[in-house]
């Protein structure tokens, strides 16, 4: 079973504790990992793109000059997508790109992004982290004190108001409950913090 330290919000090391090997201990399998990550982009796409053909333009009822003896090219609309302000072939229409996983598919590709960030010393786990008040600074000087400088994602047992408005004034760091993870957050993040608490919470869900 892989061990981490348990740190507290100042970075010192307070105890160590046991990761599930099922959970946090597993052989990444990047491909599945890569699927989820395709899929997951794909669904935040909104797909409202919207384009007039032809046949919606405004105007071009009346043919622009008589079939024949102008020696011109023939034409029958001035809003054919040859001309200006005509239509767009092929215009783009609003539509769905959504699609989804097996739910098996879903919960190797978790278990594979728990288990990379493992392996490659990026994940942190807190003792505790709790606020008494909204302060950017304090998640800034706890951030700083674990060596976590650039993008990290940081994972609460609860919802904390407090900590969830103070660390989203920082560039680069999100929060997250663990109902609400996501494998793409967590590859996204240099650094994945997770408070202790909610340890014991993604094991439970995903063992």
């Amino acid at each position: 079973m892989p061990e981490i330290a348990v740190l507290d919000r100042n970075g010192k090391e307070v105890e160590k504790i046991q990761l599930a090997d099922s959970v946090f201990g597993i052989e990444p399998n990047v491909s599945v990992m890569h699927d989820m990550v395709k899929c997951y982009l794909a669904n935040q796409r909104q797909g409202t793109q919207s384009a007039l053909t032809r046949a919606e333009v405004s105007g071009g009822g009346k043919k622009p000059w008589r079939q024949k003896g102008t020696g011109r090219a023939r034409q029958g609309s001035t809003r054919a997508p040859q001309w200006y302000h005509g239509g767009i072939v092929f215009a783009p229409k609003p539509r769905d790109y959504s699609y989804s996983l097996n739910k098996k598919v879903r919960r190797l590709a978790m278990k594979s992004a728990l288990s990379s960030k493992v392996r490659d010393n990026e994940m942190i786990v807190l003792d505790s982290f709790t606020m008494d008040e909204y302060k950017t600074k304090t998640v800034a000087a706890m951030l700083k004190a674990v060596g976590s400088e650039k993008k990290a994602l940081i994972v609460l047992p609860e919802n904390d108001k407090k900590v969830i408005a103070s660390a989203g004034n920082i560039p680069g760091v999100k929060t997250a409950l663990v109902n609400t993870l996501n494998v793409y957050d967590i590859l996204n993040a240099d650094k994945f913090i997770v408070v202790k608490g909610a340890v014991a919470q993604i094991e439970e869900v995903y063992a």
